[in-house]
């Protein structure tokens, strides 16, 4: 397996690759390398994650065998330091990329899943870690349903679930999907903050033009049209002809 994985990212820019048959969480291997000295672009990929986890805490379902889970460690330059906030963008807006290359229609569910025929395909997690006040290393975690045996049961689901399998116009290998996932990456990354990147981010979002309900917290709602993103990421909603700019942080997204 771990020779396929090499054989099939042979020629990328990558820093280094560590491939785990079985880990607990991709993203705590990545933090821990990052710490060692890893350097920038480097990746950890495992068959099967027994600890994965998403956004708030929550579980993230990895069978053996069924799904990609991968960790990117950055090493951000100056100008990526000043955009921090758009690499939850720039996983979700790479992983729709790739998916073309399948035949796979997708769209972000903001700010950090992918969905594809609206349920959800993949979940982003960027966890960044700071040397004083500069930002030292960004780890961008990605988990992605390929076959039908990645989905959780349904009394797991906080929102519907599909996997790659079931849209695509014929077989995904999961490897091969990781090196258009890579292409992707190197592709958007020099573009973050720009504003194709921004364009292309809006312009890939679900639920656009349509009513939703958001969480900002436990207790607070808001709902509104969904009109589109502001320069620095922040969502934008028509609430009663009022523009409410919703930004990042503790955020469930519904359409209603």
């Amino acid at each position: 397996m771990e020779s396929r994985l090499q054989k099939s990212l042979a020629g990328l820019p990558l820093g280094g690759i560590r491939y785990l048959e079985s880990t607990g969480s991709t993203n705590d291997i990545a933090l821990a390398w990052a710490a060692e000295g890893a350097p920038d672009f480097s990746i950890v990929v495992a068959d099967e994650q027994t600890s994965g986890r998403g956004r708030l805490g929550r579980k993230w379902f990895t069978p053996a065998g069924t799904a990609l889970a991968v960790s990117v460690i950055l090493r951000p330059g100056e100008s990526e330091r000043e955009n921090i906030a758009f690499f939850s963008g720039l996983g979700a807006l790479a992983l729709v990329d790739a998916l073309k290359n399948f035949g796979v229609s997708a769209k972000i569910k903001w700010p950090n899943d992918v969905l594809i025929a609206r349920r959800k395909t993949a979940g982003i997690l960027v966890e960044t870690v700071w040397m004083g006040l500069d930002v030292e290393s960004i780890i961008l975690g990605m988990g992605v349903n390929v076959s039908p045996a990645a989905i959780p049961p349904e009394t797991e689901l906080n929102f519907p679930a599909t996997c790659v399998q079931s849209e695509a116009r014929g077989p995904v290998e999961r490897f091969d999907l990781l090196h258009a996932l890579m292409v992707s990456l190197v592709k958007w990354r020099p573009r973050v903050g720009t504003e194709s990147f921004l364009r292309e981010w809006q312009d890939s979002l679900a639920f656009r033009n349509e009513t939703v309900q958001v969480w900002l917290g436990e207790s607070e709602t808001v709902s509104g049209v969904l009109e589109g993103l502001e320069a620095d990421g922040s969502l934008r909603l028509d609430v009663s002809g009022a523009k409410r700019l919703i930004r990042f942080g503790e955020i469930h997204l519904r359409p209603l």
